[in-house]
């Protein structure tokens, strides 16, 4: 399965909208993808919970032999704000709520890995899950990043209708 990053948004789009803390709508939007632009435009007005999925970084997997496999590194991001930065007590409640959250999440990822309709987190490597909590003081947001693995079978087979042999090399 070639898993393309924008089947991974929608995935994690409908994640967002189907929990109910999450609560992501078309009135109201929870869900945010790290892209600069949406990172200057929309996180001036977040809507907390906030869930925001990044976009992943991969790489080959080579073990000298014919099967290659794609090693695609992402996260998500749950994010919630505190008013008072001294109420210490406040900042681990939300802490623990969202773990609670992430945890919903990689919960439902293992549901949905067993339903073929779910194609896109299918290769989903549950071992790889590393949950951080974060905290970013100037703007009062605090959370818990996720990141996790899908590692795929990649295939080394050449599509030769992608390739002019004939074609004049420009100097």
């Amino acid at each position: 399965m070639n898993t393309k990053f924008s089947e991974l948004v929608q995935y994690f789009r409908e994640i967002a909208c189907q929990h109910i803390e999450i609560g992501h709508c078309s009135t109201e939007n929870h869900f945010y993808r790290f892209e600069i632009d949406e990172v200057l435009i929309g996180l001036k007005t977040v809507n907390y919970p906030a869930l925001i999925l990044e976009g992943y970084r991969c790489n080959l997997i080579d073990n000298k032999s014919d099967n290659i496999l794609k090693d695609r590194t992402g996260a998500f991001i749950l994010l919630d704000h505190l008013n008072d930065l001294g109420d210490f007590d406040t900042m681990h409640a939300i802490w623990d709520r969202l773990e609670g959250i992430a945890d919903d999440i990689v919960i439902r990822i293992k549901k949905d890995k067993r339903n073929s309709q779910s194609q896109v987190i299918r290769d989903f490597d549950f071992s790889s899950v590393e949950y951080t909590l974060i905290a970013n003081e100037q703007d009062k947001n605090f959370g818990v990043r996720c990141t996790f693995k899908i590692l795929t079978p990649f295939s080394g087979d050449c599509d030769e209708t992608k390739w002019n042999y004939n074609a004049v090399i420009a100097v």
